[in-house]
Parts: C-alpha cells; structure tokens; sequence
C-alpha cells in the first residue's frame, strides 16, 4: 500500500473509533487502563534505579515542577495533541505497520481508537507523575505490551507481535517536538516553555528506557 493511500486508511479508521476529550477525571473508565491496580506484575527495576537514572539525565525537583506547570496548560489539549501525532504516525508506514489488521492489512481503526484513549490518559500522567511504586509498575506493563506474548492482549487485537526496540527512544523526539507549541498557547513565557519542554524530553526518555527493559538480556538493563 502506497504512504497516501496508508495514511488515508488510518485517517478513516481513526474518525470511526477516536473518542474525544478523555482526560484524567475518566481515567477508571480507559478500556485497559492499570495504573496502580493489583494485578500489574511489579518493576523488576527500583525506585532507587529511577533515581539513579533521572540523576545521570540531570532529571531534578525543578523539572518534576515544570511537568506540573504543562499539566494546566495540556489537558485540555490532549485531542489536538493527539491529533499531530497519530497524524505523524498515519505518514509514517514504519510507524503504523505496528497497528495494522493481520487478516486485511489495513489499519485497525479499533486498535488505533484504544490506544489512543490510554495515550490521552498518557499526556495527563508525565505531566502529574508521582514516580512511585505504582508508576514504576505501569511503566514495565507498558514495556510488556510492547513486546510478546502481551502486545494486542490489553485491546484484542489481530496485530503484528512485537513493536521493534529501535522505536521505543526514537519516538522521543516527533513526540517532545511536536508538543512544544502547545505549550506555548496560553501565554508562558518562553522561558518556561523552554523549562516545560525541556522537562517533557526528560520524562519521555525515562519512559521509554524503563519500556525497553523486556528488550533486554537479563542483568544487561
């Protein structure tokens, strides 16, 4: 399928499944959604490896303030957010083969509406993270359902097995990129959207590394 023709078939099946204006007051209600349930298997890594990796990306106290400062400005614009980015991963082929239907090929409309009720919810929790033992789960469940047997579980899916490592971090920078004009829409100086955004790098990074650890060989991580 040619990238035009891939990228308007996601578009169609993202008008059909998207639902708008989630955010972190109807979290319980996000099919798939786990944070700080009982069933999450716990980190194989520590909160004191959290330390220790936001210390080696001078991750501090003021950063964690600025991810606060952006939660007022983003939440009411996570649909938009997530308009740009599902649209980047709608022209990316790379991107969307990892949503596509094994049986037709296409994109999976209902797949790509799910995650994108979790991933809304996703925008809300970096910016209010409280990097405690619950949060510190639900990042290895996100890294386990990147990866076989748990990827498609969560949503049923019909879907390609695995999301490649070399994605995970790559994601990093159309994502941190894309969102610092939002948080420059509600009259922050630059200063601080420079701080906020700066912060935002910070965090999806830790993410995205804690998400690699079912990636990696045992004692490697």
């Amino acid at each position: 399928m040619k990238t035009n023709s891939l990228a308007a078939a996601l578009m169609t099946a993202l008008a059909a499944a998207a639902a708008p204006n989630v955010n972190a007051q109807s979290a319980p209600a996000v099919p798939g959604y786990t944070m700080g349930q009982k069933s999450l298997a716990r980190a194989p890594y520590t909160l004191a490896d959290l330390e220790s990796m936001k210390k080696s990306m001078l991750f501090t106290d003021e950063d964690i303030r600025y991810l606060r400062m952006s939660k007022a400005i983003l939440a009411d614009q996570t649909e938009a957010i997530l308009d740009v980015w599902y649209g980047f991963v709608a022209s990316t082929p790379e991107l969307v083969f990892y949503f596509k239907n094994n049986k037709t090929g296409a994109p999976d409309g209902a797949y790509l509406g799910a995650v994108r009720k979790r991933f809304a919810q996703w925008i809300v929790d970096t910016a209010d993270a409280n990097y405690d033992q619950a949060w510190l789960d639900y990042q290895y469940e996100i890294g386990l359902r990147h990866t076989t047997p748990k990827k498609n579980q969560t949503d049923k899916a019909d879907s390609v097995p695995l999301v490649n490592f070399r994605y995970l971090s790559a994601l990093t920078i159309p994502v941190t990129t894309t969102l610092k004009p939002f948080l420059a829409k509600k009259g922050a100086s630059s200063a601080d959207v420079d701080k906020m955004h700066a912060a935002w790098v910070k965090s999806v990074l830790v993410q995205t590394i804690l998400w690699s650890y079912p990636y990696v060989r045992d004692g490697q991580f």
